[in-house]
């Protein structure tokens, strides 16, 4: 089965982590989602995974997404041309986050996830400033327009392709399926209430 999913090659340091992963659970069943909050054993984890999701979402890509149409129409972008930019953007995404399946091993999920969350604050403040001179030159625009491309690379070179295999690497075979369920919930909610906060923030 690992020839088949990985090709021919030695894969025997995979087949050991899974041998000796599957010993050390002894055949446990999965564990539930009350499981997963009462036991000590993986708290760090849990807390991990909780800090990561959070900063996903606070991080401000949807705020992005939510103020794209407006900075594209300032840039003189015409109205019926908008949605190619927009399916550029998630092209964008899209490339980012296959490009981030290559460099992850390579620079390690810390270095991505901080390298990138810097790059989008820097992203971010660049971005509240040409906002701001929008009329100031007419090509400060264009501009605002670059750093929203630059914005969403980034997302997608840390946080966007870093999160999702997360679970799978810090939680063993029992407690992953509930893993899944705490980090779908949470995202979730977090997403519900900011979608209901943003509106008065704004």
């Amino acid at each position: 089965a690992v020839k088949q999913l990985w090709g021919d090659g030695d894969h025997m340091a995979e087949i050991n982590d899974m041998m000796s992963e599957q010993k050390a659970i002894r055949g446990e069943k999965a564990k539930s989602v009350w499981d997963l909050l009462r036991d000590r054993a993986v708290r760090w984890q849990l807390i991990s995974l909780f800090l990561v999701v959070s900063c996903m979402q606070l991080i401000g890509a949807n705020v992005v997404y939510f103020y794209a149409y407006s900075i594209f129409t300032k840039a003189g972008i015409p109205p019926a041309q908008i949605h190619y930019v927009s399916l550029g953007v998630g092209t964008t995404e899209i490339l980012s986050t296959v490009l981030c399946g290559f460099l992850v091993e390579r620079a390690g999920r810390k270095t991505l996830l901080w390298k990138s969350y810097t790059v989008m604050a820097l992203t971010l403040g660049l971005l509240t400033a040409t906002l701001s001179l929008q009329d100031s030159f007419f090509w400060v625009p264009y501009c605002s327009v670059a750093l929203v491309f630059i914005f969403i690379m980034s997302f997608g070179i840390g946080p966007g392709g870093v999160v999702c295999p997360l679970i799978t690497e810090i939680f063993i075979q029992s407690y992953r399926p509930t893993a899944y369920v705490f980090n779908g919930v949470t995202n979730w909610i977090q997403l519900f209430i900011l979608g209901l906060v943003f509106p008065f923030i704004v």
